[in-house]
């Protein structure tokens, strides 16, 4: 059977159309950070090019933010950590963390995939298939009392 052959363009414009109308098909606002970050991560400097002022304990203040999120910070040379907006409960935070986990699949693709046995409810584990790194999410209450999704990128050493 001979293939078709689809002209650029149309592949284009079919998938600029099918993305306007249906927004779950566009990427994350926080997507090309997240992409940077994990670039960087597995890069002999790590995070060093992001660090900012330090902050209590052995944090440091993340030169890069996902967009949307708060508290975006460094720990040691391998970790970055960034909070989601506030939510009304746990419950509530919960259910954003399963969208966060789509979103943050959908933005790093196929490379990525869910450890299953080590994700909860509450928790998800998500590994690069090739490269030592990995991503959590998990819920979190803040100090004032704010129900969160925590992002947490980290490079898994041996």
């Amino acid at each position: 059977m001979k293939a078709l052959a689809i002209p650029a363009f149309v592949l284009v414009a079919v998938t600029s159309a099918a993305t306007a109308q249906h927004p779950s098909l566009q990427e994350a606002p926080y997507s090309a950070a997240l992409k940077q970050i994990v670039s960087l991560a597995v890069t002999k400097d790590g995070f060093r090019s992001i660090t900012g002022a330090p902050r209590e304990g052995n944090y440091l203040e993340a030169g890069l933010a996902l967009a949307g999120w708060n508290d975006c910070l460094l720990y040691g040379t391998g970790t970055y950590t960034c909070d989601s907006p506030a939510f009304k409960g746990p419950d509530d935070a919960q259910y954003a963390q399963v969208g966060i986990l789509r979103e943050v699949q959908a933005c790093l693709g196929g490379a990525w995939r869910e450890v299953k046995d080590r994700s909860s409810p509450s928790y998800s584990v998500l590994h690069h298939t090739a490269r030592p790194i990995s991503i959590t999410l998990s819920t979190d209450e803040t100090e004032r009392k704010d129900h969160v999704v925590r992002l947490t990128v980290f490079v898994r050493r041996n």
